[in-house]
């Protein structure tokens, strides 16, 4: 029996990058890879980062009643007993607490700088960039991976995909391409 997925909490710079929410979420579905963490206080971010990128509105709502119904067991709230007493950047206390409450081992995020060691390693806890935390992945399970990757480009084409990895998750994007079917 395989290992049971990581836990990992998606912080909203990641949920918000098309490309980037998409693979994740890809890896969360059947058979999970990762399962996925955040709270409304993660999802209410996303909505505001999807207006100002001018997602339009019916297609933002759409995007967070399709993300709640796929993984409704995503959703955790820290209470705030907890995060005033978080030592990371005041502004993602919210995102750390709910690694705590929902047992995650790792926070992916592009904002590594709010996450500092010393205010994790007590939870112990750690924060990966989104690059780096597929990479690894890709290196553990490379053939559940690829699979993953490859529902992607049934949508897009390979070369598309590829390029729009690249852009955000450059390591994983060339270390991936040449296992890809062209």
């Amino acid at each position: 029996m395989p290992a049971r997925p990581p836990i990992v909490v998606l912080d909203a710079c990641v949920l918000a990058n098309q490309t980037v929410a998409d693979l994740l979420l890809r890896l969360a579905e059947d058979p999970p890879l990762i399962l996925p963490r955040w709270s409304e206080e993660i999802l209410g971010e996303v909505r505001r980062t999807h207006r100002k990128l001018g997602w339009p509105d019916a297609l933002a709502e759409s995007w967070q009643e399709d993300v709640t119904a796929c993984f409704p067991e995503a959703s955790f709230s820290a209470p705030a007993r907890l995060t005033t007493r978080l030592g990371n950047q005041a502004k993602d206390r919210h995102v750390l607490g709910t690694a705590i409450v929902s047992e995650a081992g790792t926070i992916v995020t592009f904002n590594l700088r709010d996450f500092p060691v010393p205010a994790l390693s007590p939870w112990g806890i750690q924060a990966k960039h989104p690059d780096a935390f597929v990479l690894e992945l890709l290196r553990s399970r490379p053939v559940d991976m690829l699979a993953k990757v490859e529902g992607m480009a049934r949508r897009h084409g390979t070369a598309k995909t590829l390029e729009k990895l690249r852009r955000d998750l450059p390591a994983f994007a060339s270390t991936l391409g040449p296992r890809m079917k062209h």
